[in-house]
């Protein structure tokens, strides 16, 4: 089959789905949605070697966030960001992010560990790198940079069978083993969790200003028990309340999220119903930097990952509603199901890219 023919018949399925939802809008609401420009883009992250930009640029995938950089601060001087900037951009793509090194690693495997474990000296000295890292972004041209701040990195159970046999990654609360019951870092209530995350926006807020870098926290993958939490961590950057008190802690333009709609949508009971209005909350303020697009079955401590088109979320309208807020940043994929014959995800990563796409394309249409 032709590309043209394939973006033809995709669009026409996303629109069987609901893509123009016009049938479900009053005339007003029609009216003012087509006033909204189309400024979102496909992304993508992980990657930055030539055989995937090469391949990015095939797809039409022209913004990208690069693939982890070390803590060395080699690796992030002005000279070293700036040459990554051109190289990426010598296929025609732009770089509109960097990962610090503060990635979703459980604890012990975290790049910068004395930040979260609140160890002295060593967290200021590790907070001034992140500081010099961020200052050096601006000064290279990079728009945000993206970070977690996580003790239990991304947890999973079992993986479940998908579409066509596909393999999904998937969390079961009932199935979770919490041995050892805690971490290397003890207990951690949501009082000291949330004065370790202020005394680092404190020293990083003021920073992203004065370079006039975004800096994106991806939440906490996956929710967990509010009361319990998970290993002794209660997870306060996994719910919706804690996120509304994370951006509202320093109020910055610079201060927002990397916000992965299939994390949000695991911290919600029925995401197919509730994500569209965590989107308006967090878009109609200017907090999203960053779309991880994912989708999934289930919801709140019971999830699996699906293909785009195959969860309970109803990604056409998710996508209008970024629209509806005026986001234009990067729409990418983020987590893919595994599929035979596939072993680096690359099929997964196209099909997602062609769905985004698609969905771009028709929503373009609309305006």
């Amino acid at each position: 089959m032709k590309r043209r023919e394939f973006l033809s018949n995709v669009a026409a399925g996303a629109t069987a789905f609901g893509v123009t939802g016009c049938a479900m809008q009053p005339l007003g609401a029609r009216a003012a949605l087509k006033k909204q420009p189309m400024l979102m883009k496909a992304g993508h992250q992980h990657d930055h070697s030539p055989d995937t930009l090469r391949a990015l640029a095939a797809f039409g995938v022209n913004h990208i966030c690069s693939g982890h950089l070390s803590a060395n601060m080699e690796d992030w001087s002005v000279d070293a960001l700036t040459r990554l900037r051109k190289h990426v951009g010598s296929f025609g793509i732009t770089l509109d992010a960097v990962p610090l090194p503060l990635s979703s690693s459980y604890i012990t495997k975290a790049e910068l560990p004395e930040i979260l474990l609140a160890k002295d000296p060593e967290r200021d000295r590790a907070l001034e790198n992140i500081c010099r890292m961020i200052r050096n972004a601006g000064t290279a041209g990079i728009k945000f940079v993206k970070y977690n701040l996580t003790f239990l990195g991304v947890v999973r159970t079992r993986r479940v069978p998908g579409r066509g046999g596909a393999s999904l990654s998937a969390f079961d609360y009932a199935q979770a083993k919490q041995e050892p019951p805690l971490t290397e870092a003890g207990p951690i209530s949501e009082e000291i969790y949330w004065e370790r995350i202020n005394y680092f926006l404190k020293r990083v807020v003021p920073v992203a200003e004065e370079a006039k870098v975004g800096i994106a926290l991806h939440p906490q993958d996956p929710a967990m028990p509010k009361k319990t939490g998970f290993r002794g961590v209660h997870t306060v950057l996994g719910t919706v309340d804690g996120l509304k008190r994370f951006v509202k802690t320093m109020p910055s333009e610079y201060h927002g999220l990397n916000f992965c709609q299939g994390t949000v949508s695991e911290m919600l009971e029925k995401p197919g119903e509730e994500i569209y209005d965590v989107i308006r909350w967090f878009g109609n303020r200017g907090k999203i930097f960053n779309v991880h697009f994912r989708n999934i079955h289930g919801g709140f401590l019971k999830f699996a990952e699906t293909f785009p088109d195959d969860g309970d979320v109803d990604m056409p309208r998710a996508l209008r509603t970024y629209r509806e807020v005026g986001y234009d940043g990067m729409i990418m994929p983020d987590h893919v199901p595994q599929i035979a014959g596939d072993p680096g995800g690359q099929k997964a990563f196209a099909f997602c890219f062609g769905y985004i796409q698609a969905l771009l394309q028709q929503l373009g249409a609309e305006v």
